[in-house]
C-alpha cells in the first residue's frame, strides 16, 4: 500500500490546504455583516444542480474510464487511445441535452422556488455554465485518476476551486462587486479549471485525442455501451440522493435554511477529506488488480483503507465536535448558523459510517459486478426521497440529516454484506472495536477535563488534548500498521537529513 498511501498523504495535504482556505471562505460568508444565509444557500445551490447535470450530461463515461482504461493502455499507444475522444463527445452531447432539459423545466422551478427561494430563479440560467464547467472538468479528471496524475486534479478541485472562490468573496467582501457580479463570476469557476487541467495533460503528453477509432474500442465497445447504460441510472441516481436534501428545503423552507443547513455540511464533510483522497489514487490500482485477478491486493486495501479511515474520521471528528459551539461564537460567525449544531452532529456520524466501511463502493464499481451499485443505489434513492421529503416537513433541517444517517447507513451495510459474501471480503476486526472504544474514551475524558474553558483557550486545550490522546492511543494499540510505517519512514528522512 506504499504508493497509494504516498500520494494519499500528498493529495490529503493539498485537499486540507483547500479546507483551510475553505474554511476562510466560509467564515466570510457567514460572519455578522458578510452574505446573507440566503444568498450563501444560493451558492449551495449552484453546487447541487451542476452535481445533477454532470450525473446527467456525462451519460455514464466516467466509470467506463475507470474500468476499461487499463485495458487500453496495455494494448495501445498513447497517441492511440481514443477513449478520452469518445467520451468527451458523449459529454458535450450530454451537456446539449442538459441545456434543452433546463429550458424545458424553467416554469416547473418558477412553480416550486418562487414563493420561498425566488433568489433561484434571479439566477437560474447562470447554473448552466457552472454545470457545464463541473462536467468537463471531472471527465478530464477521471483520466487523471486513471493516469495516475490525481495530484494536480486534486489541487485543482479542492484548492483551486477554493482559491478562485476566495478572490470573489474578498472582491464581494470589499464592495468591489456587488452579489449580481460575484454571481456571474461565480459560475464560470469550473471552466477556468478545466482549461487549466486540459492544458497541463497536454503538455504532458499524456493526452492525446485521437480520431481513429482503435482496435480496442472495437472489441469492447458492445460491451462498454452495456454497461454505461446501467451506470448511467445508477450515477443519476446517485446524484439525486446526494443533493436532494438541499432542494427540498430551499422548496419548503426556503434559501436561508439552505444556507444553515450549507454551513453544518462543510463542518461534517471535513471528516471526508482523507476518504476522498485515498478514493482518487486507488482507483488505477484497483482496476488493475480487478483486471489482474489479484484478489488478495483488493482485499488488503479494502481492509487497510478501513481501519485507517475510521482512525482519522473519529480524530476529525471529535475535534470538531469538543469546539463547534465556541468556534462559532470566537469567530462571530452569524447567531442563526447555530441552529445547525444538531445537524453536524448527525452529519459527523454519517461520514464516520460511510468511512469506517472504506473503499466499499471503489472496491465495487472497479469489478466485474458493477452493476450492483446500481441496485444498491436504488435502494438509497428508495429510502432517501420519502424519508427526506417526510423528516423535512415535520422536523425542518435535523430531520434531513436524520433521513441522510438511516439511509447511508442502510446504504453502506448493504454494500459491506455484499463484499463479504460475494467476495469474503470482511475488513473489520477486534481493531475496529478498540479503535472505536479509543475515540469515545479520547473525547469523554478531553470534554470532562475542560469543561466550563471557553473561549479560544478551551479550544486549543481541548483540541491538543484530544489529539495527544487520540494519536498515542493509536500507536500503543497498534491499530494499523500504516502509522508504525509513516513513523518509521519520516524517523529515517530525519536521520539522513541530519
Amino acid at each position: 500500500m506504499g504508493s497509494i498511501r504516498k500520494q494519499t498523504i500528498i493529495s490529503s495535504i493539498l485537499v486540507y490546504v483547500g479546507f483551510a482556505i475553505g474554511f476562510v471562505n466560509n467564515y466570510f460568508f457567514t460572519r455578522n455583516g458578510s452574505f446573507t444565509p440566503a444568498e450563501y444557500g444560493l451558492t449551495r445551490i449552484f453546487t447541487d444542480f451542476a452535481q445533477n447535470m454532470f450525473a446527467f450530461g456525462s451519460l455514464g463515461v466516467v466509470p467506463i474510464i475507470y474500468k476499461f482504461y487499463p485495458y487500453y493502455k496495455d494494448n495501445l499507444q498513447e497517441k492511440e487511445i481514443d477513449l478520452i475522444t469518445w467520451s468527451f463527445f458523449l459529454s458535450i452531447i450530454g451537456f446539449i441535452l442538459v441545456l434543452a432539459c433546463g429550458v424545458y423545466f424553467e416554469p416547473y422551478f418558477i412553480e416550486k422556488y418562487q414563493v420561498k427561494s425566488p433568489l433561484i430563479l434571479d439566477y437560474y440560467f447562470w447554473m448552466f455554465p457552472f454545470a457545464m464547467g463541473m462536467l468537463f472538468f471531472c471527465v478530464l479528471e477521471s483520466f487523471s485518476w486513471a493516469l495516475n496524475l490525481s495530484v494536480v486534479s486534486n489541487f485543482l478541485k479542492e484548492t483551486g476551486l477554493r482559491l478562485l472562490t476566495a478572490v470573489l468573496i474578498a472582491l464581494f467582501y470589499l464592495k468591489l462587486i456587488d452579489f449580481k457580479v460575484f454571481i456571474y463570476l461565480f459560475s464560470i469557476q469550473y471552466l477556468v479549471l478545466f482549461v487549466i487541467l486540459l492544458s497541463y495533460l497536454v503538455k504532458s503528453g499524456k493526452l492525446h485525442f485521437p480520431t481513429t477509432i482503435s482496435r480496442v474500442t472495437k472489441k469492447f465497445w458492445k460491451k462498454m455501451l452495456s454497461i454505461q447504460v446501467l451506470v448511467f441510472g445508477g450515477a443519476l441516481i446517485a446524484a439525486l440522493a446526494a443533493t436532494i436534501d438541499s432542494f427540498l428545503i430551499a422548496g419548503m423552507l426556503g434559501l436561508t435554511e439552505v444556507g444553515i443547513f450549507v454551513w453544518a455540511q462543510y463542518a461534517a464533510a471535513l471528516i471526508q477529506v482523507p476518504q476522498r483522497s485515498i478514493q482518487a489514487v486507488s482507483v488505477g490500482v484497483l482496476s488493475k488488480a480487478w483486471k489482474d485477478k489479484n484478489f488478495p491486493e483488493i482485499n488488503r486495501i479494502y481492509a487497510r483503507s478501513c481501519i485507517n479511515l475510521l482512525i482519522m474520521a473519529l480524530f476529525i471528528f471529535g475535534n470538531i465536535w469538543l469546539n463547534a459551539k465556541e468556534g462559532m461564537i470566537a469567530l462571530h460567525i452569524q447567531e442563526a448558523y447555530l441552529d445547525g449544531l444538531g445537524v453536524i452532529f448527525v452529519l459527523g456520524m454519517v461520514r464516520i459510517i460511510d468511512a469506517g466501511t472504506g473503499l466499499n463502493a471503489i472496491v465495487i464499481n472497479t469489478s466485474t459486478f458493477w452493476r450492483f451499485d446500481f441496485y444498491s443505489g436504488v435502494v438509497l434513492l428508495a429510502l432517501r426521497l420519502p424519508l427526506t421529503y417526510y423528516l423535512i416537513k415535520n422536523y425542518g433541517i435535523i430531520g434531513s440529516a436524520f433521513a441522510e444517517l438511516f439511509a447511508y447507513g442502510t446504504y453502506n451495510f448493504i454494500r459491506f454484506e455484499f463484499l463479504r459474501r460475494k467476495f469474503n471480503m470482511q475488513p473489520f476486526t477486534r481493531k475496529t472495536a478498540y479503535t472505536l472504544l479509543l475515540g469515545a474514551a479520547a473525547y469523554t475524558i478531553t470534554y470532562f477535563a475542560f469543561d466550563g474553558i471557553t473561549g479560544w483557550t478551551g479550544i486549543f486545550l481541548k483540541g491538543g488534548l484530544f489529539s495527544i490522546l487520540m494519536i498515542s492511543g493509536v500507536f500503543y494499540l497498534d491499530l494499523t500498521p500504516d502509522a508504525q510505517q509513516l513513523y518509521q519512514g519520516w524517523k529515517q528522512k530525519w536521520k539522513q537529513k541530519l
